[in-house]
């Protein structure tokens, strides 16, 4: 909204929300549901990654990156525990 100088109202029409929807996301701390971010991301002709980027770059996955979260999808909430605790236990041997 900053970068385009836009007010909470002026988002709230874009975005096809009511301004009191836009209001209690920044005043009360309120975190918007799925469809109400989409319609957030929309008006302000972002995708919902670039929203989450921080900077002026997205970011960009390489190859095996892409493998690794595939496949880290796949396994279960024991088996994806393991994996993020995997690289802090390796730096422990050394």
């Amino acid at each position: 909204m900053a970068e385009r100088g836009w007010s909470d109202y002026r988002l709230a029409k874009e975005s096809n929300l009511s301004h009191s929807t836009i209001t209690n996301i920044f005043n009360r701390n309120n975190a918007p549901t799925l469809p109400t971010l989409e319609s957030v991301c929309s008006a302000l002709g972002v995708t919902m990654s670039q929203f989450f980027t921080e900077g002026d770059e997205p970011v960009v996955l390489s190859s095996e990156q892409k493998i690794i979260l595939d496949r880290f999808n796949t396994l279960s909430p024991t088996q994806r525990k393991v994996i993020i605790e995997l690289p802090g236990n390796m730096n422990k041997g050394t």
